[in-house]
């Protein structure tokens, strides 16, 4: 199990919420809400927060912008994971990835299943990292974001998370770019 070391400073990581709806808006996004409540309340900076229809160009246009901005260290996307036909948030951004994060998928599923139980085949969760950003796709639901953020990010988002997290190495993801993200996280 994970464990907070008291002995290392919180690093605020600046995060860019994008919901994905075609029936939203700011004052009833009850799942952007949801994500954008918690990590301020974690200590981190909501450094942008937008609501795009379902559409892949769209999507990654937003995303795309988000990623080429050095405030946004960490995406997260709610909505559009799902099979129905305006569910296109994983083929907007998959071919974005770098790098996958298979592992995101696993851990966000084996929370929902001891939620939900079987229904949780029904989400496409993924997330990868693209030019130095992290970004996590979630469900549209404020219980699938409370979960992934209560089980997943809160932690792994937070560099006195141990044994590992993905802040302490931010600021390797980007060698090949030569970008500071993260300033003050050592690996």
């Amino acid at each position: 199990m994970s464990a907070i070391d008291e002995s290392k400073q919180f690093i605020p990581l600046n995060i860019a919420v994008l919901t994905v709806s075609d029936t939203r808006s700011l004052a009833d996004d009850k799942s952007g809400t949801t994500l954008a409540d918690r990590l301020s309340a974690a200590g981190h900076k909501l450094a942008a927060r937008e609501i795009t229809t379902d559409d892949v160009d769209g999507i990654r246009g937003v995303v795309k912008r988000w990623i080429a901005d050095e405030g946004v260290d960490v995406i997260i996307t709610t909505g559009g994971t799902g099979f129905t036909g305006r569910d296109v948030t994983p083929e907007a951004l998959e071919p974005l990835f770098e790098k996958r994060m298979d592992g995101f998928s696993i851990a966000f599923h084996m929370l929902s299943h001891a939620k939900i139980g079987t229904s949780t085949i029904q989400s496409r969760a993924t997330a990868g990292v693209a030019g130095a950003t992290f970004i996590f796709c979630l469900p549209g639901s404020p219980g699938a974001c409370r979960d992934a953020w209560d089980g997943i990010l809160a932690a792994q988002l937070d560099y006195r998370t141990r044994p590992c997290n993905f802040v302490e190495i931010m600021p390797r993801l980007d060698e090949h770019l030569r970008r500071p993200k993260a300033k003050g996280a050592s690996a």
